[in-house]
């Protein structure tokens, strides 16, 4: 019988030992029996204070592993797409800047002041200075004429008497006109030269006359000067009749013409007389304005320049090879490597350069010249222009009028190509509808890896509480183990000492 009872405990014993065994699996078998003690003394009240200690599981890894397999096929797709949109904006970008450059270039070539810039240079003849110097508009025209200045224009000023500083001048109100237009000037008996001086300059219906006291060695004196040239700008200056005697003959003398009289501008152009109420003799000629500063003859040459029209042509080539750099760039492909350009196949590019090719390729119909390869620009092989100076200064010279209309003209380039263009480049045009686009999409995006993010934390809030609740069971049964085996162990040595 206490054999029996022997036998039986032993094996209970055994079997009880390697369940503790398997459930202490990574533990180690030299700190088994310390991981059961604290086991046993932290799930004593059932809670589990870190997470793992209870199963002997690295659960953070865990946890984390499965999350990161749940999120990451979803997270890939965010992330793709993302960075296939972002790629897509800057290629588009990229068009849109090149295209914008290449327009601004026609909008210089369709300016009306392009084609038609002009220099003016006056020369002096028979020992004359130089009358001045000539400016022109897109209205003038080449040719030679002889300017003859015998007289500048100049405005009129005139002084009053001479008073003490403090010298009351006489009440009443003086009168100053310009034209059409009165000035009155109130006076008080106690105002002097200096209180009628600023009060003409600070008056709202000023008509263009200007004051200054002149301190000269026997007293003061007010200086009135028109503020414009010519006789038209002359004043004239009166006092009421109720005027004390004092400002009745500040007036008289202020009224009284001097040495420096208001004048016009006096000169003839191949022998027709011109005068003018300024030096700035602007509508004497078409497109000419004439700035004098002397009187004299000069021969006035008028003279087409290219200058600004060889400029304008020029930069639409340099704005038109960077175009096609960029799109060559966009729409490229290496076998070698696999590698493709931004905007390879994308079917706003293609129809870009199918749109400006098609522009290019035809000729201007009615303009002598026609092509861009008769003015002397022709496209090499890589697909850009090359411009030939010769050619194309020979075409300025001889038939500038041709070459203006092979830009500018109703059919010319500049103006269709800006045309087609313009359905790109305008604020809702195929490329900014696109990018609109896009950027919604992108923002569809931001919501949906939000969302992700929120879905995966709830998941591993999830996980964590489910190896919570393993920790704790986990070590409830090592705790129930050993207490077991501790048991078994007293009971096996109770019989062996009884036998």
């Amino acid at each position: 019988m206490t054999t029996s009872s022997a036998t039986s405990g032993s094996s209970l014993s055994s079997l009880l030992s390697q369940l503790t065994s398997n459930t202490s699996t990574g533990s180690g078998s030299s700190s088994s029996s310390s991981s059961s003690s604290s086991s046993s003394s932290s799930a004593a009240g059932g809670t589990i204070t870190s997470l793992g200690i209870g199963s002997g599981l690295d659960v953070n890894s865990i946890v984390t592993a499965l999350v990161n397999a749940r999120q990451a096929a979803p997270q890939q797709q965010i992330t793709d797409r993302t960075n296939q949109i972002n790629s897509t904006l800057g290629g588009l970008n990229s068009l849109s800047s090149v295209l914008s450059q290449l327009q601004s270039s026609l909008a210089t070539l369709t300016s009306i002041n392009t084609f038609s810039s002009y220099n003016a240079t006056l020369t002096p003849t028979g020992g004359s200075a130089s009358i001045g110097a000539a400016t022109t508009m897109s209205s003038a025209q080449p040719g030679t004429y002889t300017v003859a200045v015998s007289q500048l224009a100049t405005a009129q000023q005139r002084a009053s008497g001479t008073f003490a500083s403090t010298a009351a001048v006489g009440a009443g109100t003086l009168n100053v006109t310009v034209g059409s237009n009165t000035m009155k000037i109130s006076v008080s008996a106690t105002n002097s030269l200096s209180d009628i001086a600023s009060a003409i300059n600070g008056s709202s219906s000023n008509p263009g006359v200007t004051a200054t006291i002149i301190n000269g060695v026997n007293g003061q004196q007010l200086m009135l000067s028109s503020s414009k040239t010519g006789v038209a700008n002359a004043f004239s200056v009166s006092a009421s009749s109720d005027s004390g005697s004092g400002l009745q003959s500040l007036a008289t003398t202020l009224n009284t013409a001097g040495s420096n009289e208001a004048v016009d501008a006096k000169l003839t152009i191949n022998g027709i007389t011109v005068d003018s109420a300024t030096n700035t003799v602007s509508g004497a000629m078409d497109g000419v304005t004439l700035n004098l500063t002397s009187t004299g003859t000069n021969t006035l040459t008028v003279s087409r320049d290219n200058t600004a029209a060889q400029s304008a042509i020029q930069g639409f080539v340099t704005a038109y090879n960077s175009y096609v750099s960029t799109a060559s760039s966009l729409s490229s492909f290496d076998s070698t490597s696999g590698s493709a350009g931004i905007l390879l196949g994308d079917t706003t590019l293609t129809s870009v350069q199918r749109q400006i090719s098609s522009v290019l390729s035809n000729a201007v119909k009615g303009n002598s010249i026609g092509t861009l390869a008769n003015l002397g620009i022709t496209r090499q092989a890589d697909g850009t222009l090359s411009v030939d100076s010769t050619k194309l200064n020979a075409a300025l010279s001889t038939n500038t009028s041709a070459v203006q209309n092979l830009f500018n003209g109703t059919g010319g380039y500049a103006t269709k190509l800006s045309t087609a263009l313009t359905a790109y480049t305008s604020s809702n045009g195929v490329i900014g509808t696109r990018v609109t686009s896009l950027n919604g999409q992108l923002t569809q995006l931001g919501t949906q890896q939000t969302a992700l993010n929120n879905r995966m934390a709830t998941y591993q809030k999830q996980l964590q509480s489910q190896y919570t609740t393993l920790d704790t069971m986990m070590s409830q049964l090592n705790n129930t183990s050993s207490y077991l085996t501790t048991a078994l162990a007293q009971l096996t040595n109770s019989n062996s000492s009884k036998n």
